[in-house]
């Protein structure tokens, strides 16, 4: 059976907390070593000195939302809005296969 004291919880690290790791990641040479010392994985302290790095001042944005252009945000609301489109196709194709049955019910014969 399952307990739910032997799940992990999700450890959170606000903005500060990053930053202050890369800047002693960058002035250290043991980043194992580090790692340990914060009780955090090597491979989570080489991930956020890429994302520092890739996006500059937009990394870290906090609550797991996406760093987005505008571009990126007008593709992901004209997909969303394509799903919606789709569904509702689904939706009308299936009730006319339902209306338009030959069974008696929705004829004058």
């Amino acid at each position: 059976m399952l307990n739910l004291t032997d799940m992990k919880t999700r450890r959170k690290f606000d903005r500060e907390f990053k930053q202050m790791v890369i800047e002693l990641s960058q002035n250290r040479k043991d980043i194992a070593a580090l790692a340990s010392e914060l009780a955090i994985g090597v491979d989570l302290i080489y991930r956020w000195r890429r994302e520092a790095t890739n996006h500059q001042d937009a990394s870290f944005p906090g609550q797991g939302n996406k760093i987005l252009t505008e571009e990126q945000k007008e593709i992901e609301r004209l997909k969303k809005e394509l799903r919606d489109a789709q569904i509702e196709r689904d939706i009308l194709k299936k009730a006319v296969s339902i209306f338009s049955r030959n069974d008696g019910k929705y004829s004058n014969s």
